[in-house]
């Protein structure tokens, strides 16, 4: 089994020249956002002699190519910087904020799945049904419905009018944390069940119409046990590289999501970040996306590979 996941360290290698890229990419368009962070930190007191100053003190007169180089520089070592606006380093801002915002993904991948996997199930056994019908007509009004809008909704249904859960924040405890993440954990796991479903609808049905299940339920598997122990696992085969690449889209969508409940997590503080021009901070919170997305795709292909036996990444021959 371990041979099979020789594949990782060159897929580790193969993150290098996009890691690099990445910082490329976000370097330069962080720069391209219109203003100036000193005018921004300025506000009202600014000055056109003041504004140089503190660009001269910042670093922000230098040209843009040995910004790069110096952030490229610093990036090597481990320093991202220190925040134009907090005042502090970089890496300490994202490091308090990842917490958040990865409690909250895994919370809605949770719902997500809690939320699929049965509603999937009840299409794919009777497909063409009312069951289906009905489960197909949910996937459709979920994925047209926009992240933000729905947040909203669950907090005027859920928070104002049922009183059932906080408008926004985070809590002091754990027990706090689960309570104060439900809402937004569940808007973005409810956007996120329509491509599941699709994907695990159509696995099951070829699943159950395939040669073993007949055998299966011949000896007498049906139900549950048929499901759990026939059904489920080879059709969550397909579904686990859709779930992966939709996880690495659920991360921009949790940056909104975050503004909207008001989670201190990576969302709030780019969304505050841009409004101040806070490059550093900005770059800071993109390369750490870029880098989760990086793993999400790794951790993808590892499960996918232990899952189904047919699969080797490692290019070693199968006997």
């Amino acid at each position: 089994m371990l041979h099979r996941l020789r594949f990782i360290p060159g897929r580790l290698l193969q993150s290098i020249p996009v890691a690099l890229g990445v910082t490329l990419i976000v370097f330069f368009m962080a720069h391209l956002l219109p203003g100036n962070a000193a005018v921004a930190l300025l506000g009202q007191r600014a000055t056109p002699d003041s504004v140089a100053a503190l660009s001269a003190q910042m670093g922000l007169d230098k040209p843009l190519l040995q910004q790069y180089l110096i952030f490229l520089g610093q990036l090597l070592l481990g320093n991202l910087g220190e925040s134009l606006t907090y005042q502090s380093p970089v890496a300490g801002l994202v490091l308090q904020a990842i917490p958040v915002t990865l409690s909250l993904l895994l919370f809605a991948l949770i719902l997500a799945l809690a939320i699929s996997i049965p509603l999937a199930a009840l299409a794919a056994f009777r497909p063409g049904g009312a069951r289906d019908l009905g489960v197909r007509g949910f996937t459709l009004l979920g994925q047209g419905m926009p992240q933000f809008w729905l947040g909203i909704m669950l907090i005027l249904l859920l928070a104002v009018t049922l009183r059932a859960f906080p408008v926004g924040g985070y809590g002091a405890s754990i027990t706090d944390h689960i309570y104060y993440l439900f809402l937004p954990s569940l808007t973005l796991g409810i956007t996120m069940c329509p491509t599941i479903i699709r994907s695990l609808r159509s696995s099951m049905i070829n699943v159950l119409e395939s040669e073993y299940i007949g055998t299966a339920k011949s000896k007498g598997a049906y139900g549950a046990r048929l499901f759990r122990g026939h059904v489920i696992r080879n059709a969550a085969i397909p579904t686990v590289s859709v779930v992966g690449v939709n996880l690495g889209f659920l991360v921009g969508g949790s940056l909104v999501i975050e503004r909207v409940f008001a989670l201190p997590g990576l969302g709030s503080l780019m969304i505050n970040s841009i409004f101040t021009r806070d490059f550093p901070v900005i770059q800071g919170v993109t390369l750490f996306v870029a880098l989760f997305v990086v793993v999400v795709g790794i951790l993808t292909d590892i499960v996918y590979t232990l899952l189904d036996p047919r699969v080797d990444l490692s290019g070693a021959q199968q006997p």
